[in-house]
């Protein structure tokens, strides 16, 4: 009988912003990678609005492997996980892989998630050894993690990277999420029944910089906080009630003190009242931000607008079954 975890045909899906410096080096050692694994395959390069050559430069590889190379051309840029799901949108494997096309995770460890998938694993998630990124990055990296291992209850230690493994009923499973805030590392555990982790190798980037900026990242831990869970707004609660609880204490201390010494000590009590209402008004504020950011993110479910558009699709011999 066959095994029905044996992977018959490997996508790899890739977005690509501005990476005309890496980008060949990037397709010549991604194809050899699945050549070694003697499977049939599509690498599938997604350009995320470049404004440098690195739409042509994929548009020449696909002509060159038809079939084997495929081009999906984004009309503008709308980040990354948005083009690793226009991607997912093209795939024809049974095994899914996501690379980022800066080259600091080997594309020679495909085979590994392909060896770690035929395990029975639906997610094979990754962890970077030796990381070469700045200590920023590195703490930023750590903070994101703990977030997501408590808000998801999978804990996996390395959600930043993207170099991952799933199984094609895991990326059908994504595909039907309409929300557009997305995190598909988490997106994806959500689904799996089996995952698993395994460790890869990490480079320094060659050429070029970070396409995160500390903005972007902070808006990235934001927006897989908000898109997964309540957790915010729950804390908010519990903070409000301790704020709460700690006002009238501090009640509880005035009135006594007045009784003893009178209202000298406190200036007539100017002070205390600009203490208390400055913790409050930060509490609201802080609430009403909370608040109209998941608001703000029903407003643009509702709207139900593409999370992305395909503009041309270049090496496809016929259309997706």
């Amino acid at each position: 009988m066959e095994n029905p975890n044996i992977i018959q045909y490997i996508s790899v899906v890739v977005p690509v912003y501005n990476e005309e410096g890496c980008l060949q080096e990037l397709i010549d050692r991604t194809i050899r990678a699945l050549d070694s694994t003697g499977k049939k395959y599509e690498f599938i390069l997604v350009d995320d609005g470049s404004r440098d050559a690195s739409a042509e430069i994929m548009r020449k590889a696909a002509e060159a492997k038809p079939d084997q190379v495929i081009a999906c051309i984004l009309n503008r840029n709308y980040g990354q996980h948005s083009a690793i799901m226009a991607g997912f949108s093209l795939v024809r494997g049974d095994l899914v892989i996501t690379l980022d096309a800066d080259l600091q995770n080997p594309p020679e460890e495909i085979p590994n998630l392909v060896a770690a998938a035929e395990r029975g694993n639906d997610v094979v998630g990754t962890v970077r050894q030796n990381r070469q990124d700045t200590w920023f990055r590195r703490t930023a990296s750590k903070i994101v993690n703990r977030v997501a291992q408590k808000a998801t209850g999978v804990k996996m230690h390395d959600y930043g990277c993207m170099l991952r493994a799933y199984r094609s009923h895991v990326v059908k499973a994504m595909l039907q999420c309409n929300e557009r805030s997305t995190f598909i590392p988490v997106l994806g555990n959500s689904f799996a029944r089996n995952t698993c982790e395994i460790p890869v190798a990490h480079s320094e980037r060659a050429v070029g910089d970070s396409k995160y900026s500390l903005m972007k990242l902070i808006n990235l831990q934001f927006n897989m906080l908000t898109c997964m869970t309540t957790a915010p707004l729950r804390v908010l609660t519990w903070f409000g009630m301790l704020a709460a609880f700690c006002g009238f204490l501090l009640s509880l201390y005035i009135i006594i003190r007045r009784i003893t010494d009178g209202d000298t000590w406190t200036n007539g009590g100017v002070f205390t009242l600009f203490a208390v209402m400055f913790v409050f008004m930060g509490i609201q504020m802080v609430g009403i931000g909370m608040i109209g950011e998941y608001i703000g993110r029903i407003y643009t479910d509702v709207r139900n607008r593409p999370r992305y558009f395909i503009e041309s699709i270049i090496g496809r011999k016929e259309e997706k079954e």
